[in-house]
Order: C-alpha cells, then structure tokens, then sequence
C-alpha cells in the first residue's frame, strides 16, 4: 500500500479515536449533570445513519474526522430557554465539570494506551536508557566544532542533568535552532574533568526533522565491535572481504561502538578509501574498502559498505499491571512538562520550536511511518503522545477551546453575574480567526517539510 495512503488511513483513525474519546468525556459527564444531549455522532455531518434513544441522537456521519456532541443551549453567547436540562442553565460549577471532562478522558486515554504499552513485548535499546556517551564526534560536525570529543559523557544538556540519551533527545528537539549550554565528563592524563562549552542545534537545511547524528552527537550503542549481520552481494565490503559475523572494531583508527558512528567516518573521509580493523574470531587484522556514494533506502544518501549490523544490545521490557501504570504516570508526567514547555517558547517567540511543530499533515506522516513499523508498539505509542497533546492543548485558556469556556465560567463566578451576550460572541469570532490562521501556519509549515518540495528550493 502507498505510504500516502497508509498515512491517511493512520491518521483518520488514530484522529477519530482521539477525538471520540474526548466527546465522550463531555457526553458522559453532561448526561451526569442532568444536560440534554441531543447529539453523539462519529464523524461530521452529513449524517449517515444511526438511532435515537431517549432524548439523543446516535449516529454516524459522512466525514471521518473524529465526533462531535451537541448540547441544548451550548451555542457559545448563548441565553437560557429556561429549561433546566439546557447546558446554559447548569450550575457554573457542573458547566466548568463538562467542559474538563473531554481533556481529563485524553489524559486517561494516554494514561492506559501507555500502560498496555509497557506491558507488552517492547524490545528496547541499552543504550537509551544508559549514560549519554558519545561514540565518535568528527571535527567538522557542531559537536566537533564545540570541543566535545570521543568518549565524553554529558552530563549537562541545557537544564538537564545527567541525561540519558531518551531524555538528550527530547531535550534537543525543544531546543532546535538554538544555543544550548553543555557539560561533558571526560578523562584527561587518568583523571575525570569536566568540560563547558556550547552547541548550536541547526535544524537541517531541508527542513527534516532535527537529526543528532549530523550534528555529531552519536551515542557509543555498545561497548564491542560493530557485528556484520549480512554482506550485500556486489557492494563494497563483499569485494573487500568482509564476512557475516565479522566485528568491526574501528575505522581509520577511530574506534567505532555502532552504525552511526561507522556511517559518520565513512562519510567524513568523502569518498576516499577506509582502513578496516576487523575482528573475526580470535583474529583481529585490517582491511581496505571503498566506499561507495548512494541511496540507501531508509537512511539518508551518503557513503556506505554495503552491510547489515547485528542491533545493539537490548532488553525486553513486559511489566506487570501496577509496575506499568507507574512507568505510565511518570512518562505522561515527563511529556506533559515538555508539551507545555513547547508551548511556553510558542508564545515567547522561539522561532525553533516554531518550525518544529506539526500539524495534520505532519501528524498523518508520522502515523504513517508508526503504522509501517513493525508490531503496534510505535501506533500506540504515538497515539498517547497525541492525546496528551490534545489534551493539553484543549485546556489553553483561548476561547472555543475548552480551557476558554472555562475561564470564562471563572470571570463569571468572581463576577457573580454573566458576561453581555455581545461580548462573548466577539471574543470567539476573533479566538475563531486566529486559530484558523494558525491551523494555516502549521499546515504550510509541514507541506514545506515534505521531501517533494525541495526540489524547488535555492
């Protein structure tokens, strides 16, 4: 199947699931207030079928863009019929309940979609979760040009301390296109010493999403040799010798402790042939190759060997039910704090974060690729991401979004009387406008992104 197609399939439904689940949140929550809900419908009009039982209308529409409930007397400015059943002459208090509800059923989406997540089969790297080591940093790269060297560990990566190279990454993508302060632990003449310096996070040229690697951060995976898994037939490492099984354990003399590392040298020397320290059995010798320049399907073109490596050393993570809802609140908790300092640095004009964001289309391309991957560990992963986000987002105080309604219910309870009609409809119709500016904003930001339009760039 197309990888266009997949991801809208993906997106459409991952989409659908996030946005039923927070209707349902309100949809419950109002029926408890006593609210008159006359519509729960998956999808948008036009309606397609369904049934009413009692006073609501179950049904499914035509646009597959998630759901919808529709209230009696919701409508924003709204006043009073006064029936008692109507949502604008519920307590302010049961209203402030309605309109939390749909983030709060986000949040306890993301919370059992990571829960499920951490008690499933998940293979995951050493390494992630280990010391941020760096494996091999080439002079030309930002982290060369910064001072920092093969073997240090980071221990500083702008606030954080101590990081593990999961928490590095995170990090870094918040601080996309900017300065940030770091401090490595390295040894010199058999003692540890600490060395400051600063790194400028260059989002790529392209506008790819932001890659470590090329900025020479590359994480030492293992503490062997590079593992050859296979030998592609005609390419480069084949006409030099190399076998399955062979461990490569530098090149040109740079220690290598993974497939970053090997591709960071082999594209360094541009072009010119590589020395080989080759470990096969209890014999270790050196080897020539050249490289060859190409495409190589996933990865980015540049030079390579022409081998699959054996992956790094890993670990099988399958908790129990207790042990995987902790895990579970404590990473909701961690990317909450990133989400909303995503959001802090949206409003304080920090152009990285600005052109990091993505909206539909760059959303429908990362379930697409999550889709493609193999097993349902990266889809749902990925999904609980976007309702955190979803919720999270629908509790900004902007009006039409639920945290607006809320803080409006709020000035009128200090108030103790309601806001003019007037006033209100003002204040969503402009809240109206710039949320479709911005939904235009992020859209063109992440059709600019798209690999199809840098053909056309200088």
């Amino acid at each position: 199947m197309p990888f266009a197609l997949v991801s809208i399939i993906s997106f459409l439904i991952v989409l659908s699931v996030m946005v039923v689940v927070h209707e349902l949140g309100h949809f419950i929550v109002a029926k408890l207030c006593g609210v008159r809900v006359e519509t729960f419908s998956l999808g948008f009009p036009p309606r397609l079928f369904g049934i009413k039982y009692g006073d609501t209308d179950y049904c499914v529409s035509a646009l597959p863009f998630g759901g919808y409930v529709k209230m009696a007397g919701e409508t924003p400015g709204s006043e009073t019929s006064g029936d008692p059943h109507e949502f604008s002459a519920r307590p302010r208090w049961q209203r402030v309940l309605i309109a939390a509800a749909g983030p709060v059923a986000n949040f306890i989406l993301a919370l059992l979609l990571m829960s499920g997540f951490f008690m499933m089969h998940n293979e995951v790297e050493n390494f992630l979760s280990g010391a941020a080591v760096l494996d091999v940093v080439t002079p030309n790269s930002a982290a060369g040009r910064a001072g920092l060297h093969t073997g240090d560990r980071i221990v500083r990566f702008d606030g954080d301390r101590n990081p593990t190279w999961d928490q590095l990454t995170s990090r870094a993508l918040l601080d996309v296109n900017s300065t940030v302060p770091v401090t490595v632990q390295r040894n010199v003449n058999g003692k540890s010493e600490q060395f400051s310096t600063e790194l400028f996070l260059a989002q790529p040229a392209k506008g790819d999403d932001l890659d470590l690697e090329t900025l020479g951060l590359i994480p030492a995976e293992q503490s062997g040799p590079v593992v050859i898994d296979d030998v592609m037939p005609g390419d480069p490492a084949e006409r030099a010798g190399l076998k399955s099984g062979d461990g490569i354990l530098a090149v040109n003399g740079q220690p290598v402790h993974g497939t970053p590392a090997i591709l960071a040298v082999l594209n360094e020397t541009d072009g010119k042939p590589v020395t080989l320290l080759v470990q096969r059995g209890s014999r270790t010798f050196s080897m020539g190759v050249q490289p060859e320049w190409g495409d190589w399907g996933a990865q980015p073109p540049g030079y390579r060997l022409g081998i699959s490596e054996v992956p790094p050393p890993f670990h099988v993570e399958q908790l129990p039910l207790f042990s995987a809802i902790h895990r579970s609140v404590s990473y909701n908790l961690r990317n909450s704090g990133y989400i909303l300092e995503v959001i802090y640095r949206l409003f304080t004009h920090h152009a990285g974060v600005m052109q990091q964001i993505s909206g539909p289309v760059g959303i429908a391309r990362m379930t697409g690729e999550a889709a493609e991957m193999h097993g349902w560990e990266p889809i749902v992963g990925l999904s609980a991401l976007i309702s955190l986000d979803l919720g999270i987002m629908n509790l900004l105080p902007i009006p039409i979004l639920d945290g607006g309604m809320i803080l409006l219910l709020c000035i009128e309870g200090m108030l103790r009387r309601d806001l003019k009609q007037e006033f209100k409809e003002r204040v969503y119709q402009v809240a109206f406008i710039m949320i479709i500016l911005f939904f235009a904003f992020i859209t063109v930001n992440d059709i600019s992104r798209l690999s199809i339009f840098s053909h056309f760039r200088p």
